[in-house]
């Protein structure tokens, strides 16, 4: 994988308390759970709440001891969008929690808590990208990501270079998706071919299989993505996102017709490569092009993705940050 950490935040503001109390200072709505991770996350409500508890739930397990907090939540990630918002939270409430009982655990073992909370919560078994990128986030740099090993590598993101992420206007979600679906079938293809995952699989042994191919081409993608990258190509990285977008469309077949007139809008007006982010099915595209013309690339395919479908576009001009963690108090 290859996803870097953006300039959009979730955070908590906290204090130590009998149980676990957060406010989402956005929706007005407050959620009340047991601090040692008892309760049934399944009943919480509002259902964003479950979240809460389930985080609450995998540190406990985890080893965290049973400290409460009272809390306020704020965040600027937009909902539903594939931009990792339910990631945010998790590890943003993860990081209070963790503080707020002084214990820490390793960045990897935070983000498969944190990850393993999402699951719990939604039902959905997703992988270890959003909640990894969003605790190891590097300001300048991608992240090329290997899920086995969790080995992160750093990959310098080229000021030559402008990303921006645009919201289809048509949200996303999993849990009413057919993402468990894909994930169930690639499991059982791997297991026919006897892998142990597709991607120790060979293009020619899935050269016939849709969902195979994707992945496995996907996997050789994110690779050469790297070394564009590295080498400072932004022509050959946009081609890669439009192949990996087609592969997403007609092979895995994630996509939507809107992201399909989005991302075809934005190579229109400029931009070297678009594809969808998150795992599709609505929320948002990313294009890549030239940092000059990033402005009027996104108002001009904005505009005509508006007349085509009558969607409301959002545009979010990303750079890569740091990760999450602890803030200062402020001095007085």
């Amino acid at each position: 994988m290859l996803p870097f950490a953006i300039d959009r935040s979730c955070v908590v503001a906290a204090h130590p308390g009998e149980r676990v109390r957060v406010r989402s200072l956005d929706l007005g709505e407050t959620v009340e759970v047991a601090a040692d991770g008892s309760t049934d996350t399944s009943g919480v409500e509002p259902a964003w709440g479950r979240y809460v508890a389930a985080v609450v739930s995998e540190l406990a397990a985890l080893g965290r001891p049973a400290s409460g907090m009272d809390a306020l939540l704020a965040s600027d990630v937009p909902l539903g969008s594939g931009l990792s918002s339910s990631a945010a939270l998790e590890v943003a409430i993860a990081i209070a929690l963790a503080a707020a009982a002084e214990w820490m655990p390793s960045a990897a073992e935070l983000a498969a808590a944190c990850r393993a909370a999402e699951e719990r919560a939604t039902g959905v078994p997703g992988g270890i990208m959003d909640q990894l990128t969003s605790v190891c986030g590097r300001s300048g740099d991608a992240l090329l990501i290997d899920c086995r090993t969790l080995e992160i590598v750093p990959v310098p993101l080229s000021e030559n270079i402008a990303v921006l992420a645009v919201h289809s206007g048509v949200s996303r979600t999993l849990a009413g998706s057919a993402y468990a679906e894909r994930r169930r079938a690639c499991e059982a293809l791997a297991r026919e071919l006897g892998v142990p995952a597709l991607r120790d699989a060979h293009e020619a042994q899935v050269s016939d299989n849709p969902l195979g191919r994707h992945v496995v081409s996907e996997n050789r993608r994110v690779l050469e993505s790297a070394e564009a990258l590295a080498d400072d190509d932004g022509a050959q990285l946009g081609e890669l996102l439009l192949e990996s977008h087609a592969s997403l469309r007609d092979d895995f077949a994630v996509s939507t017709p809107e992201l399909d007139v989005l991302v075809a809008e934005l190579v229109d007006a400029g931009a070297l490569g678009a594809r969808l982010t998150g795992a599709g099915f609505g929320g948002c595209v990313v294009a890549v092009c030239d940092p000059e013309p990033a402005d009027a690339i996104a108002e001009a395919a904005t505009a005509r993705y508006r007349e085509r479908t009558g969607r409301e576009p959002t545009v979010f001009r990303c750079r890569a940050v740091a990760g999450a963690g602890p803030i200062p108090p402020l001095d007085g």
